[in-house]
């Protein structure tokens, strides 16, 4: 069993200049999830992927495309806290179950146009960023801009940090994502 050496921090526990990105995301969440209990060791952490997930949030990339994104990167990380927190995402944005199921089991997308997002994403991560010319065309091609192939470097960027994070800490998946529980 292994050690649990983080702890699941309250804004009164956690270091003082973590509290107020805590206490934020109680009142948007409506509860403290314990991968934010725990990255709040690390106020520079915690603030940093807050900042950058909000900073994704507003990228151009439509919300389902974002989701896309970060399920891609969950999913290959095998961050259980991820897929299932944005498999709640996506149901809430009323997404297709198929494509929820297809992301969740890492498979082709029947949407032409996500899968080329799909694709692209883990071609980014494979090659470090060095994307081939075909791949970079494919993705274009499916109507998305070259702004929003650096959004996509934004998402791998911050899920990343997120994922490595939750492995790290140990976070346990947090009792209203239950039902959108998953495993490698």
């Amino acid at each position: 069993m292994p050690i649990d050496m983080f702890t699941d921090h309250t804004p009164d526990s956690a270091p003082p200049a973590a509290r107020r990105s805590m206490e934020t995301t109680v009142r948007r969440l409506g509860y403290l999830p314990a991968p934010v209990a725990r990255m709040a060791e690390s106020p520079e952490l915690l603030d940093g992927f807050l900042k950058l997930s909000g900073a994704f949030e507003t990228a151009t990339l439509e919300p389902l495309d974002r989701e896309v994104v970060i399920m891609t990167i969950a999913t290959r990380n095998a961050c259980h806290v991820c897929v299932a927190m944005h498999t709640a995402k996506l149901t809430a944005l009323g997404a297709d179950a198929g494509l929820v199921t297809a992301l969740r089991e890492q498979r082709a997308l029947d949407d032409e146009r996500l899968d080329a997002l799909r694709d692209f994403t883990l071609t980014v991560l494979e090659t470090v960023g060095a994307a081939s010319d075909t791949a970079l065309k494919a993705f274009l091609g499916q109507g998305y801009t070259r702004r929003n192939a650096l959004e996509v470097v934004l998402g791998i960027g911050t899920y990343t940090m997120s994922t490595l994070a939750n492995w790290l800490t140990r976070a346990p998946l947090d009792e209203p994502l239950a039902p959108f529980a998953w495993s490698a």
